[in-house]
């Protein structure tokens, strides 16, 4: 069966906004999550992930293949803050970056293994996976090291049934969320520490993103793709 019906989270702007759009051309009947367009879920809320499950399952006819964990955030918790707000500043960050994506895999997982029609995951990771973030990310970083390490889980647990998952891990990527960062870290010293030269293109994550979930051969599942400008090279 073909990969054909597909839901992406956080594809209101950035790279999950050019993750749609990098579909544009191919046969696929694809939902989108998101304030501003497709079906609105706050993943904040504990309720929200299975919401939007349900919905887009729903305006898929009953059936998706392939799951794009793309929504996330990027909020600063800086170390002097006062403990409770630097707890909660956690509990927000891996509730919306890891712990929502988890349900959705799970959800996909069970609805593949229900069809035994497999299926693919590809999870929006980051560099700070494996070069970790600035002090006041600490929660950033662990939250997309989970998500690389769940990605590595699923595939080696279900590659039998036809279930694969893959991670990317952009590294600094020009959208909204990473403009702010770029000038607070003084732009041209960051720009320094990356051999390209730039920024990545939220076009480029996009293709990535598109390969893995449609042309990427099966022996790849488990695979995390780098997307830094060799800022890190592992």
């Amino acid at each position: 069966m073909d990969k054909t019906h597909i839901l992406v989270t956080g594809s209101s702007r950035g790279i999950g906004a050019a993750i749609t759009a990098a579909f544009g051309s191919d046969p696929v009947t694809l939902v989108g999550h998101g304030t501003a367009s497709g079906i609105a879920a706050d993943f904040s809320d504990p309720a929200a992930p299975t919401a939007l499950w349900r919905q887009a399952l729903e305006a898929l006819g009953g059936r998706i293949d392939v799951l794009i964990n793309n929504a996330g955030v990027f909020e600063a918790s800086p170390l002097a803050a006062d403990h409770g707000d630097w707890v909660a500043a956690w509990e927000r960050t891996l509730r919306i970056n890891l712990t929502a994506s988890a349900e959705l895999c799970r959800l996909a997982v069970r609805h593949w293994q229900e069809r035994a029609s497999g299926g693919r995951i590809v999870n929006i990771a980051s560099r700070a996976a494996y070069r970790g973030d600035s002090p006041a990310h600490w929660h950033y970083a662990a939250s997309k090291a989970g998500m690389v390490a769940m990605t590595k889980t699923i595939a080696r647990g279900y590659a039998r049934e036809d279930i694969l998952a893959f991670a990317v891990c952009p590294g600094f990527t020009m959208t909204g969320m990473a403009e702010d960062y770029l000038e607070s870290r003084g732009g041209d010293a960051l720009l320094a520490d990356i051999p390209l030269g730039r920024v990545a293109q939220p076009q480029e994550i996009a293709a990535i993103a598109r390969f893995a979930a449609l042309d990427a051969p099966p022996s790849m599942t488990g695979a995390v793709l780098d997307a830094n400008g060799a800022s890190y090279v592992r």
